[in-house]
């Protein structure tokens, strides 16, 4: 399963994409930041991110787009910026019509580190370690990037509108509800993620060693 990662930010947007197989093997294909210029406005700033958001799942044709979820810090116009890239991301996956994940940063730490409460050294020296990599990623935002989408490799939550009829919904221009067809792997991954939760115990393709 090809999986793309974003790790939301106005000034940095990681973008990290990985393939995951049948053994949990998780292999490094693309990493990077977009970048937007911090003397234009913010909806041009949003414009240039969704760009090279769009050119990644061009590019790399991911089955699924994980991002993190944005939580209230202190800093209050960081989250409102970063929340907006988050709606701008979203808004390119639902175009691109892929299924997509969130995870909260502690699930992404828990599912790389084995502790929800690990540093950011930790997170990336482990990405680092995960993919055969000598060193981390730099910037910080790319290798957090590649964590949420090994994370969701590996945890597999969080998908939002699959089915296991092997369609998604989706919602067009008008609020009218549609499906559409999942490929090969995307539709194995919905089944069971479905098969999961009916048995009320987590499939051994979605469980974490």
């Amino acid at each position: 399963m090809r999986i793309l990662g974003i790790d939301p930010g106005l000034t940095r947007c990681g973008i990290g994409v990985v393939d995951v197989d049948e053994t949990r093997r998780a292999t490094l294909v693309h990493v990077g930041v977009a970048r937007s210029d911090k003397n234009l406005a913010t909806h041009f700033r949003l414009r240039s991110i969704a760009d090279e958001i769009d050119r990644a799942l061009e590019r790399f044709e991911p089955e699924v787009v994980a991002i993190e979820r944005v939580f209230a810090q202190e800093n209050l116009q960081s989250v409102t910026t970063t929340m907006q890239v988050m709606g701008a991301a979203m808004v390119c996956v639902g175009r691109a019509g892929l299924p997509l994940a969130i995870h909260t940063p502690s699930e992404v730490k828990a599912a790389i580190t084995g502790s929800g409460v690990a540093g950011k050294a930790q997170v990336q020296h482990m990405v680092a370690r995960v993919l055969k990599l000598e060193k981390p990623p730099k910037p910080a935002d790319a290798a957090d990037a590649l964590a949420i989408a090994i994370c969701h490799g590996w945890r597999g939550s969080g998908l939002q509108g699959a089915s296991a009829d092997g369609q998604f919904n989706v919602t067009l221009s008008g609020g009218v509800k549609a499906k559409q067809n999942l490929t090969p792997a995307q539709q194995q991954w919905a089944q069971a993620l479905a098969t999961s939760r009916q048995k009320g115990a987590v499939d051994p393709r979605l469980r974490r060693h």
